[in-house]
């Protein structure tokens, strides 16, 4: 069907269906080990993890959130973020990418015609990666025979460079929303390697330019109209998954390199509470956002849209605090660069870079005063 149709078949090999959710959190634990032995080098030296993002695909595990009309797994979202945590435990860049693949699986469920949706679902099955986007301002998207003529570029993001295809937002003139589905190896789209970040540093950051393209109306969906959407409360709580995995990590570097004494064990019981405290609180909103993707009422999304930006907030703030003990609690061997633990630091500050704090909390208030006063 029109451009879906028209994308060539990658050369990775089939994928493994995943049938239950015990071994999904068992494929990602086995990743995730296998992730970890390398990834400081990665880090280092910038090496992109495509054979690792390829595992990924060939394993099954970017296919569990297929929806079982579609032939996929029924998962629920506590788990789900369990195991983005765990993969971003092994490796943060690899995690992150793998949040935007799922937030774009949500959204395409919601808000995609039938037949988009069996086709792309199809592709995730096959193993193909999506990953999010945003055109910048200056894109044009005007109207051209059955579809639409496209000419911009996105903004940076993450998972890029490991897409077969980029969910990219865009706007129809005069103000519609919608979401683009292009393929990234398609004709006029260009994916530009452009990250210099200090933390994330092997994500799949990079921007596309498309420089002139016909895009089918049938690849065109419209864009969620609440702003606490289930597709923006799983983003949220993924975005938690990725701290909590980043924190998790740290923790265990903190634990090899300071021991058991007896001196320093209240302050490492002190992290450990609070990385058992983000981790309720991603399932509690895991729960919520599973009765708001069952039911999607106002009332039950804001619901979701408020534990999941708890969730977001406080797993951040976990994952900042556990870098900074590193160093407090481990002393000046832990800074020897060849150890390379800053990169639990600098992970953890670039990827709560993309968390609208401020608006959240915002929200948060306006929500919370509205219960308060019912």
């Amino acid at each position: 069907m029109g451009t879906v149709s028209q994308f060539q078949d990658n050369l990775r090999p089939p994928a493994h269906r995943i049938e239950s959710e015990e071994e999904a959190i068992s494929t990602a634990r086995n990743l995730a080990a296998a992730f970890r032995h390398q990834a400081s080098e990665r880090d280092i030296n910038r090496i992109l993890p495509h054979a690792e993002l390829d595992a990924l695909s060939i394993s099954g595990l970017t296919a569990i959130t297929v929806p079982p009309d579609y032939d996929g797994l029924d998962m629920s979202n506590a788990l789900l973020a369990e195991i983005v945590a765990i993969i971003a435990e092994g490796d943060a860049s690899i995690g992150e990418a793998l949040e935007s693949h799922f937030c774009v699986l949500e959204t395409l469920r919601t808000q995609a015609t039938e037949d988009l949706q069996a086709s792309l679902f199809a592709r995730v099955l096959q193993g193909d990666r999506f990953a999010g986007a945003i055109f910048a301002d200056g894109t044009e998207l005007t109207a051209e025979g059955p579809g639409y003529r496209l000419s911009g570029r996105t903004r940076q993001a993450p998972g890029l460079l490991f897409a077969d295809w980029i969910a990219a937002a865009a706007t129809v003139p005069p103000s519609r929303s919608v979401t683009l589905y292009l393929a990234s190896g398609g004709e006029g789209v260009q994916v530009v390697d452009d990250w210099d970040g200090f933390g994330q540093r092997t994500n799949g950051s990079a921007t596309a330019i498309v420089g002139t393209l016909h895009v089918n109306a049938d690849t065109v969906a419209p864009a969620p109209s609440s702003g606490s959407s289930t597709g923006i409360s799983l983003g949220l709580l993924l975005k938690a998954g990725v701290s909590l995995g980043i924190a998790r990590a740290a923790w265990t570097d903190l634990t090899a390199a300071v021991g058991d004494s007896a001196d320093i064990l209240p302050r490492l019981g002190e992290r450990a509470l609070r990385i058992e405290t983000a981790a309720a609180a991603l399932e509690r909103a895991g729960r919520k956002l599973d009765i708001a993707q069952v039911n999607p009422v106002e009332a039950a999304m804001a619901d979701a849209h408020f534990s999941a930006s708890a969730a977001a907030i406080l797993a951040g703030e976990t994952a900042l605090d556990t870098a900074n003990a590193l160093f407090e609690l481990a002393g000046v061997t832990s800074a020897g660069i060849g150890l390379n633990l800053d990169r639990h630091w600098r992970n953890a500050r670039i990827h709560a870079l993309s968390l609208p704090r401020d608006r959240l909390l915002r929200a948060a208030g306006e929500y919370s005063s509205k219960l308060g006063g019912a």
